[in-house]
């Protein structure tokens, strides 16, 4: 499948290369074409084979089915008007986690999570799934901490969206949890703040991972 990426940030390096690991196709979208192309040159490096990617801007036309959010909690809003009916009968996957890059706190949603807000500002017919917010860049291109796969934890309403998600977590090597709805994205962000916040303390230079283990 094709699976469309909006940023050009770290974490949407990480994911694109994943996705293409995986044996899947790529279209990057960033705020400018120059800055889509210039992502497209460093996943060129990276050696994937049978890579397919494709770039655009962000606002223009979609690859495929599923839409990623690779974008600040704070971007999202302008990214979703930048789209608007283009997202009609996508799976929208939020990675988002919200909190005020000024100061660095997380942010008290009415909607009670990102995910939430996105869900009702998105056409109605929109499938939003909560996932990757818990990983950390670095350790989504690696794959694995300490020698563990990575865990990447998937909250949705819709059981087919949810099971697409998964399909392509998996294809990456990773290993996708299923948390139960997207209310559950208000658990999700909370810990993937608190999993930035203790990144100082620990001294793990967000190498680390959130693991379920039994």
């Amino acid at each position: 499948m094709d699976v469309t990426v909006v940023g050009t940030g770290n974490m949407a390096r990480a994911i694109a290369a994943r996705v293409l690991a995986g044996n899947h196709s790529v279209t990057l979208h960033g705020r400018t074409q120059e800055e889509a192309e210039a992502l497209d040159e460093e996943l060129m490096k990276l050696g994937l084979e049978n890579r397919s990617v494709s770039v655009g801007v962000a606002g223009g036309e979609i690859g495929g089915e599923v839409v990623v959010l690779a974008v600040w909690y704070d971007d999202v809003g302008d990214v979703l008007r930048a789209y608007g009916d283009r997202l009609a009968g996508r799976i929208l996957v939020d990675i988002t986690n919200p909190i005020d890059r000024a100061t660095s706190e997380p942010l008290i949603l009415a909607a009670g999570s990102a995910a939430q807000e996105i869900a009702a500002q998105a056409p109605p017919d929109v499938r939003v799934v909560k996932a990757f917010n818990t990983t950390f860049a670095g350790t989504l291109m690696e794959g694995e901490v300490a020698g563990e796969t990575l865990d990447v934890f998937v909250a949705a309403d819709d059981d087919d969206a949810k099971w697409t998600v998964t399909q392509l977590i998996e294809d990456a090597g990773l290993r996708a949890i299923d948390v139960g709805p997207l209310r559950r994205a208000q658990q999700l962000e909370a810990l993937g703040y608190l999993h930035m916040a203790i990144q100082d303390e620990l001294g793990t230079g967000f190498a680390s991972a959130v693991k379920i283990l039994a």
